[in-house]
């Protein structure tokens, strides 16, 4: 699934949910609440992080880590329609600017790292 395919059903359960909460709750989540839900995601994949570590029980094993891992990646799609963010283009510009930025701390290493698929 590409990254616009995975965008576009992101949006299409935040509709539902959009529903779901209107029909429940007679509105639906700001920006600000969608923000604080994606914030306690990452506390439970934290948790679960601590689990697979060891530090911490963890309840649900790998299925549970998969899951939060999911939810949060669902959220940040959502998030980045939301606010008009082209992910693929914003992705590939950081990873960019964090690889010429790391590289060039590096002493002697300022070669080119392989990419994705290199041997």
């Amino acid at each position: 699934m590409s990254l616009d395919e995975l965008s576009r059903q992101a949006m299409r359960i935040h509709a539902l949910y959009d529903r779901m909460n209107l029909h429940e709750r007679g509105r639906t989540w700001t920006r600000e609440e969608f923000m604080l839900g994606f914030m306690g995601d990452v506390g439970d994949l934290a948790k679960l992080v601590m689990g697979a570590e060891g530090a911490r029980t963890m309840r649900g094993g790998k299925a549970a880590l998969e899951h939060e891992l999911a939810d949060c990646l669902w959220s940040v799609l959502v998030l980045a329609r939301l606010y008009e963010i082209d992910l693929e283009e914003a992705f590939a510009r950081t990873m960019t600017e964090l690889e010429q930025t790391i590289t060039a701390k590096l002493p002697g290493e300022n070669e080119e790292l392989p990419g994705p698929g290199s041997s």
